[in-house]
């Protein structure tokens, strides 16, 4: 008898721990009325102004997908972590998100670099991360050509829009020569000043001058001083809002008239502020949507967005936007909060329809999808030109 019991208080005992481990794994993910979602935004620091515009984009495709019912019967939590604009806070953001928030997919952050230094964390933890705006095609492709299983974007990426500017420079604008000023501290920067040289001489140009600045410096006159003298047709500055709008001041302070050509990270309302609207004039920049486009769906995104925030949405929160339809959408055909299935659903996005077109992404994880060419006139983006893949 007393071995008996000793046996029957054992399969007791056995089955109560049992019980305990798998609520402890993943009873509480399942029983959950929300699904937590993570995003690592640059809130503060000299790229605020772009994660807090994607920050936007994101938050009212959630709050459309939560007003419908939410997705699987769920509400989205949506946890937001401020990496201030640096990589290593970047990092220290996204290990808080999985690891205490405990989050089934993370929002990457907004500029390259940033993105870059959180890749290994969200590998190592199994869990799906996707950036509506990194550009550098490192962050999905590794450094031997092995797709990053669990990185994804909504935007084109730097090959793509170096080569839309390099053939705008010399098909649009018939230019031979041109001058590249990078951003030296910036992967998103000299990965697309490689790409506009490769596309520019391979169109029969020359690149006559190639300088180089830090994020943060004041003063670009005496680098650009030696662009000057070699009188290049164009100049091409791939960068962000904060350092361009002060090259552009300067240059046109230096009696530099011709075009300036740049990409997606031109675009900021305060690009305005820094440089004058008059210097920005003969300015073109490439980028992902124009609101002026009279699409249908732009149309519509445009007003819910008016709605919410008062302004006419960037590129930017165009992208954020259509990054969260990609993550509502993944979840829901994975039928499942499970990060691997999440995983699997985004790697099988196929024409998706979102703010700025139709979505399919490619087996490096990268949407195929059509860009535009923005002309600045007396401080406002007017529509230049769409080109599509």
């Amino acid at each position: 008898m007393r071995k008996k019991w000793l046996s029957f208080l054992s399969l007791a005992v056995g089955t109560m721990l049992l019980g305990s481990l798998i609520a402890g794994c993943g009873g509480t993910k399942a029983d959950s009325k929300d699904i937590k979602i993570g995003g690592n935004f640059e809130l503060t620091g000299n790229t605020a102004n772009f994660g807090n515009q994607t920050l936007n984009g994101f938050k009212l495709a959630f709050k459309e997908a939560n007003a419908a019912g939410g997705v699987l019967g769920k509400q989205i939590n949506f946890i937001v972590a401020d990496n201030k604009s640096e990589p290593s806070e970047a990092t220290n953001a996204i290990t808080k998100l999985i690891t205490q928030d405990k989050v089934v997919a993370v929002i990457a952050p907004v500029t390259s670099s940033n993105v870059l230094a959180t890749l290994q964390i969200a590998q190592d933890h199994k869990i799906p991360l996707l950036t509506a705006t990194g550009t550098n095609p490192k962050i999905t492709v590794d450094d031997n050509g092995k797709v990053r299983p669990y990185a994804f974007r909504s935007c084109f990426i730097d090959p793509f829009q170096g080569t839309i500017m390099a053939n705008f420079a010399t098909k649009s604008m018939k230019a031979k020569t041109a001058a590249i000023y990078i951003d030296n501290s910036s992967d998103y920067s000299k990965g697309l000043a490689k790409f506009f040289e490769e596309a520019f001489i391979a169109n029969g140009g020359q690149v006559v001058a190639k300088e180089a600045f830090l994020q943060k410096d004041q003063d670009f006159k005496s680098t650009l001083t030696k662009i000057k003298s070699v009188n290049p047709d164009v100049i091409f500055i791939p960068a962000y809002y904060e350092e361009v709008g002060k090259i552009v001041k300067q240059s046109r302070e230096l009696g530099i008239t011709i075009p300036l050509l740049g990409t997606d990270g031109w675009d900021d309302p305060k690009i305005v502020e820094v440089a004058g609207a008059a210097s920005l004039n003969n300015g073109f920049f490439s980028n992902h949507y124009s609101p002026q486009d009279t699409d249908p769906n732009i149309q519509k995104f445009v007003a819910a967005y008016k709605q919410e925030y008062g302004q006419n949405p960037s590129a930017l929160a165009a992208l954020g936007y259509d990054g969260g339809k990609m993550i509502v959408d993944a979840i829901t055909r994975a039928g499942s909060t499970d990060p691997a299935k999440i995983r699997d659903a985004l790697e099988q996005t196929k024409n998706l329809q979102v703010s700025t077109g139709i979505l399919t992404l490619d087996s490096n994880h990268n949407p195929v999808k059509s860009a535009v060419v923005i002309e600045m006139k007396d401080g406002k983006q007017s529509f230049k030109e769409k080109i599509n893949p």
